[in-house]
């Protein structure tokens, strides 16, 4: 279902995000992101407009949530910080629930219409960005896999009455970023469950309001029989075990944690993590992700843009010699977007065929999709970085990309794409080269 069918339904009960989304918009609210700011960042937003005709409109959100995250972009980046205030709009706009289906009060909104918003937050704050494609990530999961549990039910109701956040925990111990292993089991007693594990990283884990971990199904299982256990806050704790300082992506909070959790056996997803992992956790990371980066790359090529233009401005209309950088930039950022639309029609097309889904053919297209963004972001930047010379290196200008270039440096590294290589590698040799150029 579309935004626009979601909403032809007639007019339902406003749930609270809305009404406090109406009060964002028009600042009439007296928790609001600006009194949050007062709090928490420098500097102080400008008086939000009044509200347009069209509030539910999706772009339109999406376009008042990246305002706000690049206004804290610079200081998020300083302090290593959550991005408090860019989330916290994001909640109250509505945005964490889109893709739960109409009946359990989301919008069902499609994968592509989050790749845009992942793509805009992206050219704003890439910290934002990504936490938001993560959550996700997560949320495809739960709504695809979950759908027909009743647990998993009433959590994708409040989800979206609530606003959630949701983490991920998909990495620990000596497996480092194989997900398709895990080492701590899922421990039953009676209808009651129990998880202690040692995540390497849990992205934003002190500020999520659920996490979604894999773990191995039992004691006697092998490490990759593993089951996705949804954890809402009140079910578990965190000790941090790793810290977060680093060069870029540094609003993710991506500290390591030991993760403690108890619950019931109904918040185990009912399908295995190996069909979850495939068609799901893959393809929505790898989209979102990318778009993402993706919009990383767009800042960065405009930020070129921009320098491009007040140099012809002071030289008499005359291009400078950095000038063929930006058309690499812009060709590059071309393909990089033609990927991922690709793979978002491709996607779709199979997305109710879970065969297909789950053949060597589209499993190594979306494996090798995460190579080539992010190697195509990191080229797009640097592209557009040595168009605009020390304009750009410098942190105090106005076309700097200094943030931009170290945020999208975590893409080839994230799930390392040397691994991704390999992993493919032994499935790439049972498919033959096409014979035709759209075969």
């Amino acid at each position: 279902m579309t935004v626009a069918a979601a909403r032809s339904n007639g007019p339902r009960a406003e749930p609270f995000w809305y009404a406090w989304g109406r009060g964002l918009m028009g600042g009439r609210r007296d928790m609001t992101v600006h009194s949050l700011k007062r709090r928490v960042g420098p500097p102080a937003e400008p008086a939000a407009p009044e509200p347009r005709p069209g509030i539910d409109d999706l772009a339109h959100r999406t376009e008042r949530v990246a305002a706000v995250a690049a206004l804290h972009a610079d200081d998020v980046d300083r302090g290593a910080r959550f991005p408090l205030e860019a989330i916290t709009a994001a909640k109250a706009l509505g945005l964490m629930g889109l893709m739960a289906p109409a009946e359990l009060g989301g919008e069902g909104v499609s994968l592509g219409e989050i790749a845009d918003i992942c793509y805009s937050l992206g050219q704003a704050c890439a910290s934002t960005a990504m936490i938001y494609a993560m959550h996700q990530v997560k949320v495809a999961c739960v709504v695809r896999h979950g759908v027909g549990s009743a647990w998993h039910e009433n959590f994708i109701r409040r989800l979206v009455t609530d606003q959630l956040l949701l983490a991920s925990s998909t990495t620990e111990g000596s497996g480092g970023g194989n997900v398709r292993s895990s080492e701590a089991p899922i421990v039953y007693d009676g209808d009651r469950i129990s998880l202690v594990r040692e995540a390497s990283v849990i992205s934003y884990g002190a500020e999520a309001d659920a996490v979604v971990t894999t773990a191995r199904r039992d004691e006697g299982a092998a490490a990759s029989d593993q089951v996705l256990a949804v954890f809402p806050r009140a079910d578990y704790s965190l000790e941090r075990t790793i810290a977060w300082d680093t060069l870029g992506m540094r609003g993710t909070c991506s500290a390591g944690f030991t993760l403690r959790a108890t619950g019931e056996t109904g918040q185990l997803l009912p399908e295995p993590y190996e069909f979850i992992h495939a068609q799901s956790m893959v393809p929505a990371a790898h989209i979102l992700w990318s778009s993402v980066w993706a919009g990383i790359a767009a800042a960065a090529v405009e930020k070129a843009r921009k320098y491009l233009r007040k140099s012809m401005r002071g030289g008499a209309g005359d291009l400078p010699p950095s000038a063929p950088y930006f058309t690499r930039a812009k060709a590059s950022h071309r393909a990089l977007r033609a990927l991922i639309a690709t793979a978002l029609d491709r996607y779709a097309a199979l997305e109710a065929d879970r065969d297909a889904l789950m053949a060597l053919e589209f499993q190594s297209e979306i494996s090798l999709l995460k190579v080539d963004t992010s190697e195509l972001a990191v080229q797009t930047v640097m592209s557009a970085l040595r168009c605009g010379g020390l304009s750009s290196y410098r942190n105090d200008s106005d076309v700097s990309i200094g943030r931009h270039l170290r945020d999208v440096l975590s893409s080839p590294i994230m799930i390392n794409n040397d691994r991704i290589l390999a992993n493919v590698a032994a499935s790439a040799l049972l498919t033959e080269v096409s014979g035709t150029i759209r075969g």
